[in-house]
């Protein structure tokens, strides 16, 4: 390689000079460091990268001292000696290329972004989606409502109506979501992949006759209440083509064991790998290659990545199912339990050919440690952990969860608060970005579409946890946490 940008995240105790042109405007909450606050006329940004001169590198460093993104250039040594690591680029061992980064429409975050006035909305989808902010690839939208929802709702909640005449959208799609995500297509240099989830079917179509708690599709695959489910997904795509949004990809619904707890207590819909296998087959994989939307990809589990490799190979074993399918979708929540080798890498050497995709994450869910802690960076490091450790075990690109939420971690209906890499404040017309934001840009900004993880090696023993990557322009991409 001629040329070598070496984009790097650096965190823990080493200490960076403030530079200034890094206008973070940091407040401190008393969570471990600071958040950026920002409003309608003022907020930093990362702004465009610009390749440095061949031998040289350039490094970008967030650090719990309050260093967001500085910049910093530097040349290679042609000869190096003393005891200093080692880092070895191997560019001949190659893995998977990436996809991309992004996060959630959820009615939550439409509603905590229309909160702001239209200054600052337009500021806040700057940061995420423009060539100056940090470059969201990925938005995901739930389909109907979630807990991050004021209300339980669907689009077809007339009984009875198995051919989906009443099929509407909600006030929150027509006048939020889809507004926004015009907005934020408007702003990005390239085209947003989207990519849909239901929660749960129609009440009428479920076996307790209700969104929440624990219930599955009434019949049987290949049957009516099935066939309508799947049809469901396909009017959604039509609707949301009526305002020139197409999906790049849905997944087969969002944590399907959910709806397999009693009492469980927001909107879920249950699959077993086995019913989830025979419905992809019989009905929503017929229904999605015969509408106008046949290269939507379809991505299974989206739950928790424990359930592999098992979910995996029950649904792709299937001849039938397999056909249809493209990817497969992993949540963060229970990550601690199980390595990532033994669910992600073994799911990916069984099946190669699918990609592993993370459709779900965010902080402040645990027990005893809810809701929004502004400036966390013990939040932070947990997400840089986790994405690197996804990556390096095949995985193609991270979705966090919603855009943005109030200082409550909400609104949502069940009063089920987490924490986001922007809180919004409406009172006073700014928003803060967390930590965390900072965490996604080290990859959403650098890590290109079709960026290939290569291999890498050191010179001793070192706790540096690292991912390393080659893009499509040639340049090198090194993220590095030190924790």
């Amino acid at each position: 390689m001629r040329e070598a940008a070496i984009f790097i995240l650096l965190t823990g105790l080493i200490i960076i000079a403030r530079a200034d042109s890094n206008d973070c405007q940091a407040l401190n909450f008393g969570h471990g460091s600071v958040v950026c606050a920002c409003n309608a006329t003022n907020c930093d940004s990362v702004g465009r990268v610009v390749l440095p001169d061949p031998g040289q590198f350039v490094s970008y460093v967030s650090s719990k001292t309050g260093s967001r993104l500085v910049r910093s250039q530097g040349q290679f040594q042609e000869n190096s000696t003393g005891a200093a690591l080692r880092i070895t680029l191997n560019p001949s061992q190659k893995y998977q290329r990436t996809k991309g980064f992004g996060g959630a429409m959820t009615d939550a975050a439409a509603m905590n972004i229309l909160s702001l006035s239209s200054g600052a909305q337009d500021q806040l989808l700057r940061q995420y989606f423009s060539p100056d902010g940090i470059e969201y690839r990925f938005v995901r939208v739930p389909v109907a409502s979630c807990d991050f929802s004021t209300r339980l709702y669907t689009y077809a909640d007339t009984p009875g109506d198995y051919d989906l005449q009443n099929f509407t959208l909600a006030e929150e799609d027509i006048h939020m979501k889809i507004p926004l995500l015009q907005r934020a297509q408007a702003l990005s240099a390239q085209p947003l992949n989207l990519f849909a989830s239901a929660w749960s079917a129609p009440a009428w179509l479920k076996t307790n006759g209700a969104l929440t708690g624990k219930g599955s599709l009434k019949g049987k695959p290949g049957g009516k209440e099935h066939k309508t489910w799947a049809q469901y997904y396909i009017r959604f795509l039509e609707e949301y083509g009526k305002y020139n949004l197409s999906f790049w990809g849905l997944t087969s619904g969002n944590e399907p064991t959910a709806g397999q707890m009693t009492n469980y207590s927001f909107q879920a819909l249950g699959f077993t790998p086995e019913t989830q296998r025979d419905w992809i087959a019989l009905d929503l994989g017929p229904a999605l290659h015969s509408s106008s939307f046949p290269k939507t990809r379809l991505i299974i589990l989206d739950d928790n990545r424990l359930l592999l490799p098992h979910w995996a190979k029950v649904i792709l074993s299937d001849v039938q199912a397999a056909r249809y399918v493209h990817g497969i979708g992993v949540h963060w929540y229970l990550d601690s339990l199980v390595p990532p080798d033994i669910t992600l890498s073994t799911t990916h050497h069984l099946y190669p050919e699918y990609f592993l995709f993370a459709t779900e994450a965010c902080s402040g869910w645990k027990p005893g440690d809810r809701g929004v802690r502004l400036g966390s960076w013990d939040r932070a490091e947990d997400y840089a952990r986790d994405i690197i450790q996804d990556m390096n075990n095949y995985v193609t690109g991270w979705t966090d969860w919603n855009l943005a939420l109030n200082q409550d971690g909400g609104p949502n209906w069940v009063k089920n608060f987490v924490d986001s890499p922007i809180i919004v404040d409406p009172s006073k017309d700014v928003f803060y970005k967390q930590p965390t934001f900072y965490i996604m840009a080290h990859f959403s900004k650098f890590l290109w579409e079709g960026s290939q993880r290569v291999g890498v090696s050191f010179s001793q023993h070192t706790d540096l946890e690292i991912s390393a990557y080659i893009r499509p322009d040639s340049s090198a991409v090194f993220i590095i946490l030190n924790r």
